[in-house]
C-alpha cells in the first residue's frame, strides 16, 4: 500500500500497481472485475498468484468475473486506525463471496453498516479514487 495525495485530495492508503496485484488493478480501471483462472484445472483464485493451489500449475489466464456475489462477511469499524479513515466511520469492510467462489475484501456502499446480513446479493461498481486507481467497491444487486 502507498499513500496518495492528488487533486481531488484522495489521501487514503492505495494499492501498489505493480506485479499481478498492478494486473488486476489494471482490469479495474477498465471497469471489469477480472479474477484469475488456471487453465489446466480451470479453479478461480484471488488474490493473484503464480501457482494454481489446486493443482499447482503455473498455466492461468485473466478471467472476466460476473461481478455477481452475496456477503459473506464484515466488521464495524468504530474508530479509525488511519487518519484518512476519520471522516468515515462508522464504517463496515466486507468479504464478498463472488459467483466464481473466490472472496474479495471490499465495501458495500449503499447499504448502512446495521443494514447488512450474511447472504445479501450484490453486484461489483468501480470507483475511480485517482486517475491511476480505480476500486471494486460492491452495492446491492439490481436483479
Amino acid at each position: 500500500m502507498t499513500l496518495a495525495g492528488d487533486e481531488k485530495g484522495y489521501t487514503k492508503p492505495l494499492p501498489a500497481l505493480e506485479g499481478l496485484a498492478g494486473e488486476f488493478y489494471a482490469w479495474c480501471r477498465q471497469q471489469e472485475l477480472r479474477f484469475q483462472r488456471c487453465t489446466r484445472c480451470r479453479a478461480w483464485r484471488h488474490v493473484p498468484r503464480e501457482m494454481c493451489p489446486a493443482c499447482g500449475s503455473t498455466q492461468w489466464e485473466w478471467a472476466r468475473a460476473s461481478g455477481r456475489g452475496t456477503l459473506f462477511t464484515w466488521t464495524v469499524v468504530a474508530r479509525a486506525l488511519h487518519p484518512a479513515y476519520a471522516a468515515d466511520v462508522p464504517f463496515a469492510p466486507a468479504v464478498i463471496e463472488m459467483e466464481e467462489g473466490v472472496r474479495i475484501l471490499s465495501v458495500v456502499v449503499d447499504w448502512a453498516a446495521e443494514q447488512l446480513a450474511v447472504g445479501m446479493p450484490v453486484e461489483v461498481t468501480f470507483e475511480a479514487v485517482t486517475p491511476e486507481v480505480t476500486l471494486p467497491k460492491f452495492r446491492r444487486a439490481r436483479d
